[in-house]
């Protein structure tokens, strides 16, 4: 039986634990991915983690590399142990429905700003503990001073993102247009409320790739040879934990 995203992550967190335990390994790197919507940044992060273990093969008592897209929201409610049904408030914008509003003012769930705090935490947990690709929710920003993650930015033509939208979900042109346009906007404003910057700037990223000309195959294949370039400059140049 195929592992449920949550029994993924708590292996993961499981593993990692243990090998901090047992015989500290040196800073494992991880990576953020920030990406326009329909720049495919759900296939080339899986494509990113299969090739990453591909070339190290994680054993038994090791945590390969793992994706976290969709499913962080969730992880991070199973991570502070909050009910699951915050999912629901948890989304990649700062236009706080009506229903939320009021239900805050109620106490029925905590706050939209507390919530980003809390995937913040999370964020940072993981990176830490290394081999974890985190798509979206501002990772590349609270990352930013940790110089063992490497960021990503995947881009593409609006007329292409569209057409691989519409593919993908299975939407007709109109609706994946509406779509993308929507989660852009939806993630530039979460971008601003929460960390005051904009995912268009370069200087957030190591590499900024356009999936149109490279591919997704060729995108991932750009991107494991730099993180990896990347880990091993870190690794010369940081000293190593006692």
């Amino acid at each position: 039986m195929q592992e449920s995203s949550l029994q993924r992550f708590n292996r993961y967190l499981l593993l990692q634990a243990a090998i901090s335990e047992k015989a500290p390994l040196p800073q494992q790197p991880s990576i953020t991915i920030s990406r326009q919507s329909g720049a495919g940044a759900s296939t080339v992060a899986e494509m990113v983690a299969e090739r990453l273990n591909a070339i190290v093969k994680p054993s038994e008592t090791e945590a390969g590399w793992t994706v976290f897209n969709k499913n962080l929201a969730k992880e991070v409610l199973v991570e502070h142990k909050f009910p699951l049904e915050l999912e629901r408030f948890m989304i990649e914008d700062a236009r706080v429905p009506v229903e939320s509003i009021v239900e805050e003012l109620l106490g029925i769930h905590p706050n939209t700003v507390w919530l980003a705090q809390q995937t913040t935490k999370t964020i940072l947990h993981l990176a830490s503990l290394g081999r974890a690709i985190m798509v979206g929710r501002g990772a590349e920003v609270i990352t930013q001073l940790l110089p063992y993650v490497f960021h990503v930015r995947l881009v593409a033509p609006l007329s292409k993102r569209i057409t691989q939208a519409a593919d993908f979900y299975g939407l007709s042109t109109n609706e994946a247009a509406m779509k993308v346009s929507q989660e852009d906007d939806a993630r530039q404003r979460y971008l601003r409320r929460y960390f005051n910057t904009d995912s268009d700037n370069p200087a957030l990223y190591h590499v900024v790739v356009n999936t149109a000309k490279t591919g997704f195959a060729g995108a991932a294949a750009i991107i494991v040879e730099a993180t990896l370039e990347h880990h091993n400059r870190y690794l010369h140049t940081e000293p190593l934990a006692a």
